[in-house]
């Protein structure tokens, strides 16, 4: 997906969109210090956009935790800790994996279909070397799974999760041979639900998520590299 040409926001795509993922980049580069005001004026200026799409896009990236929105005072940067971090992704995997679980239970077989759909467009992001494709597939993969778990209130809290967790989600898809790793785990998901195997899909469900071995050595890493600003 293309977000900026030249410095400017492409008009076929929407504004809030792409300037919260150009932000995001920024993040996760560490080019933002803890704290930090985030100067409105000044970026709708760089976008080249009114801050009505600016401030869209950083209530989006509140949902993340990494923009504070302060009334009459303005948006400023927050990174959380890594053992806030950690803490998150240990609780998703849980969560992740109790919706894998009602999903094999509850699932209908359009929704098997629509999931399975999910999968191959993994496949051909994967074949193509697409990391936002496969991003975006992903979280398609996920929420599909949260819907058929037929429990709304526990897909609203994953859903909440996913949002919060995106942009370090994101981070480790960078890593390399994580999406096909990913992909792999995905079909073994997939393989459990279609089964109507409740135990196996929460099991599968919760490595995938959990911060695990060389993943969670690699996310400390270039977590303290960005609360760095390196």
């Amino acid at each position: 997906m293309t977000v900026l040409h030249n410095g400017l926001i492409m008009a076929a795509e929407r504004p809030a969109f792409l300037i919260r993922d150009a932000l995001l980049d920024r993040f996760l580069a560490g080019q933002f210090a803890q704290g930090e005001r985030l100067n409105e004026q000044r970026l709708a200026q760089e976008f080249n956009v009114s801050r009505t799409p600016l401030r869209e896009a950083l209530q989006l990236l509140s949902a993340s935790g990494l923009v504070r929105l302060e009334h009459r005072r303005g948006a400023f940067v927050h990174y959380p800790s890594l053992e806030e971090l950690v803490e998150m992704f240990e609780f998703m995997a849980d969560v992740e994996a109790l919706c894998g679980r009602y999903a094999a239970q509850r699932i209908d077989e359009p929704a098997l279909e629509r999931l399975r759909d999910t999968v191959t467009a993994c496949e051909t992001a994967v074949a193509d070397g697409d990391l936002a494709g496969y991003f975006d597939a992903n979280r398609d993969f996920h929420r599909m799974i949260y819907d058929a778990s037929g429990n709304s209130f526990l897909a609203a809290e994953a859903e909440r999760l996913l949002n919060r967790l995106a942009p370090f989600r994101r981070t480790q898809l960078q890593a390399r041979g994580r999406m096909q790793q990913s992909l792999a785990e995905h079909r073994e998901i997939f393989d459990a639900i279609a089964a109507r195997d409740a135990e196996r899909a929460a099991a599968t469900l919760r490595p995938h998520v959990a911060l695990q071995g060389n993943r969670f050595n690699d996310l400390v890493v270039s977590y303290r590299r960005v609360q760095q600003g390196k």
